[in-house]
């Protein structure tokens, strides 16, 4: 067992691990994946569709081995393996496109071949002026590779589920294309469809036919070259399902500059070795976990924690591997390399929750589950009424056969990627991307939405809010000196004053005559000749100023809102108190509002601290918050309003976000954010806009609802054709224009979706 894929806990000799399941083709083949194995003594598995993984927790003091696992897995008719060991960070991301595609690709080739086969075929039938001689034998030899060749998953997947006694919509596309082909094939040969001069007349009269006279070869090909159209786009948004799990382990450094033996040496990240002397310069991220040990710096780590202001770090103080170095040069000694690392962790807890999270069973398969059984039994009491009946063989086997041909109805492979398609195209104008049909069905049911506060409430940088002077200070002054001596330091803070100082002010930031920066505590210099202290009170402390009592009041105020506040003083007198935070964007409190109409429950969770929480929380019109949550916990956050019964949605940006993110209900990704976040979801707002998150509930939702009405009326067509196939009245142009008809229906009601509109 690798070393990656099973561990065994404390308690006993329970283990757990991965498993890479292949030739599922619907949910309904994960359940029974998962249902097998869980009948194992001492076994616990749940089976993904979309990651195509089953995590298995099992007990080794009951005789279970991997073997044991994987054997039961092919019992049941599917693939099974150890997932391959991780690949390099260097070899990432040339190997996923590759593999990738590989994957997509006989899929593809099916398509293609369906599509220009399937095409003359239904042409011919439909349209009687292209009905030439033997036409009929072109058919047939068109549409054999596409029932056979393009159809074969289908078919391969009717046999697995009728050795298992389960029926599915791989069942009934399989049972009626084969009862088209084949009762074609035998009225050609046997019957008298195969003499020259036969024609389809463009006729829906109801009444008695010659069967042996009749062919249905384009049903057979029309409805698998369809359905096959909604198995690529499906299969298309399945395959980004790991992609979090990359997009992850990228965001970690790929070099890092080694101190050995009082050299600097490059090495790859992954040769690091607990212990190893590492150099962070500004501007870079920091390799692996570690403690500092020489220099000072301010690190953001606001990507991984959710904490909007920068921390500050010394030696001693503990450092995350991916963060950003922000400041000063850092030596750093390794604590903890690979698997071992806060990064790798969050990667683990991604992945467990993308394997809990059991993906929407496909409502075409729910119905073709009682649908197909009672087809069957129709089938056979038609053929069984005619021949008691007297009405002979070859009758009693149209009837029967017809039974199955009409059951089988083309729109039902148009449904759902008609619907998602159009809903899909115009959710992109819209700003709002939706991964797939196993998405929509979470959105109709959450009733909670759980909002990140850095990057998703509010802007995710740090700004500069309000100045605070005294009465002989005028904000311009304050501006151009502070502004200035804080445009000449690299940390967030000063940068967000410098850059607010020139926006205000509307003209160039004066150029520092002396600059210092005073680790921790700000920085000071000469502007314009005068003495500048910009930073906490700590360093106007060390040159005896003292804040006025108004601005301590201020700074005081500004501190228990959670702002950070800046104090500036020159020639000896403290003048200023500045106000720098992370700024809530404007179209937040409307964005609250919109989606409790939707019947939401908005809460707040977020790494920062409560202070600032309960402020932003207060702004946009939030009453539940969870503040200073690591990580890890905002996983236990969401498990926890799950166990409580609640359906959840959850709107995050950062690395922090991504588990919680794949364990929601309903996973939503501001697209300005890390791609990480933006992999783990189901839909990515693409403009950063939390009005988005509204539009995109009600988006899906109608676009649920538009698949669920085209489902309906898939079934509905052919239904009640089913009643003349029986009796026999079933002619080849009935049963084309039944799937015709359902299936403009079906294109028809899906564009319907172009018409929604944002914010209404």
């Amino acid at each position: 067992m690798s070393a990656q894929t099973a561990a065994t806990t404390a308690a006993g000799a329970a283990a757990e691990v991965d498993l890479t399941i292949g030739g599922m083709t619907c949910a309904s083949c994960a359940a029974r994946i998962e249902k097998k194995l869980n009948r194992m003594d001492g076994v616990t598995a749940t089976v993904n569709y979309a990651t195509e993984k089953a995590h298995v927790s099992y007990d080794e003091d009951a005789d279970v081995s991997v073997q044991d696992l994987i054997a039961t897995v092919e019992k049941t008719g599917y693939t099974a393996h150890e997932p391959a060991p991780p690949a390099r960070t260097t070899d990432v991301s040339s190997a996923a496109p590759a593999e990738e595609a590989d994957e997509l690709r006989p899929l593809r080739q099916r398509l293609i071949t369906a599509v220009l086969l399937a095409v003359p075929v239904i042409a011919m039938a439909m349209i009687p002026p292209l009905q030439f001689d033997n036409w009929q034998w072109l058919s047939l030899t068109l549409a054999a590779p596409v029932v056979t060749y393009a159809g074969w998953p289908f078919h391969r997947a009717a046999w697995t589920n009728a050795r298992h006694g389960a029926a599915t919509m791989d069942t009934l596309i399989s049972v009626g294309t084969s009862a088209a082909f084949l009762w074609s094939v035998w009225a050609l040969f046997f019957g008298t469809a195969g003499m020259t001069g036969m024609t389809h007349p463009f006729e829906l009269t109801i009444g008695r036919s010659d069967g042996a006279g009749n062919i249905y070869l384009e049903a057979a090909a029309g409805v698998t070259a369809f359905i096959l159209a909604g198995r690529w786009f499906e299969a298309r948004s399945k395959r980004k399902a790991g992609a979090a799990l990359k997009a992850l382990m990228e965001l970690g450094a790929k070099e890092v500059t080694v101190l050995r033996g009082g050299r600097e040496v490059t090495v790859d990240t992954a040769d690091l070795r607990v212990g190893d002397r590492f150099l962070v310069r500004p501007g870079e991220k920091i390799a692996t976990d570690g403690v500092v040990v020489e220099g000072g710096s301010a690190v953001d780590a606001s990507m991984l924690t959710g904490e909007s202001v920068p921390v500050e770090v010394a030696v001693g103080d503990a450092v995350t591997g991916a963060t950003l170095n922000a400041g000063g040069r850092l030596v750093v000694e390794a604590t903890r390399v690979g698997a071992d690392t806060q990064l790798a962790r969050m990667a683990k807890l991604v992945e467990d929750a993308q394997n809990g999270k059991a993906a929407a069973q496909r409502l075409a398969d729910r119905i073709s589950a009682v649908f197909v059984p009672v087809v069957i039994v129709l089938a056979l009491g038609t053929l069984a009424f005619w021949l008691i009946d007297g009405a002979g063989l070859t009758a009693a086997f149209t009837a029967a056969v017809a039974v199955l041909i009409i059951a089988c109805p083309c729109a039902l492979g148009l449904a759902t990627p008609t619907a998602l398609m159009v809903g899909t195209g115009r959710g992109a104008q819209l700003g709002i991307l939706i991964k797939g049909p196993e998405v929509l069905e979470s959105t109709r049911r959450v009733d909670t939405i759980v909002l990140d506060k850095t990057g998703t409430v509010t802007t995710g940088r740090m700004t500069l809010q309000t100045i605070h002077t005294t009465p002989t200070t005028t904000e311009t002054d304050v501006l151009r000196l502070a502004g200035a001596l804080e445009h000449a330091s690299e940390h967030p803070i000063a940068q967000a004053i410098a850059t607010g100082a020139t926006d205000r002010t509307g003209a160039p930031l004066p150029t520092p005559e002396d600059f210092t920066n005073a680790p921790g505590l700000g920085v000071q210099g000469i502007v314009e000749g005068h003495a500048v202290l910009v930073g906490r009170e700590q360093l106007l402390a060390q040159w005896e100023i003292r804040l006025p009592a108004e601005l301590a009041r201020r700074k005081a105020e500004a501190e228990a809102a959670g702002r950070t506040a800046i104090a500036v003083a020159w020639d000896g007198e403290a003048r200023a108190v500045l106000e720098v935070a992370d700024a809530v964007k404007d179209t937040s409190a409307d964005a609250i509002k919109r989606l409790r109409r939707l019947g939401l429950k908005p809460i707040l969770l977020t790494g920062d601290n409560r202070a600032v929480a309960e402020s932003v929380a207060a702004e946009v019109g939030i009453d539940q918050v969870y503040a200073e949550v690591l990580p890890q916990d905002k996983v236990d956050v969401v498990k926890r309003l799950q166990s409580e019964g609640r359906s959840v949605a959850m709107v995050g940006d950062g690395v922090n976000d991504a588990a919680a993110l794949a364990q929601a209900d309903l996973g939503l990704a501001m697209g300005t954010g890390t791609d990480a976040a933006i992999e783990a979801s189901d839909l990515t707002l693409v403009r950063g806009d939390l009005r988005t998150a509204a539009d995109a509930i009600r988006l899906a939702r109608r676009t649920l609802g538009t698949i669920r009405t085209n489902l309906f009326w898939a079934f509905a067509y052919n239904v009640a054709a089913l009643p003349l196939a029986a009796m026999g009245l079933l002619s080849p142009m009935i049963a084309g224009a039944a799937m015709a008809f359902s299936s403009v229906f079906v294109v028809g009601n899906s564009l319907r979706l172009r018409g929604f509109r944002a914010g209404a």
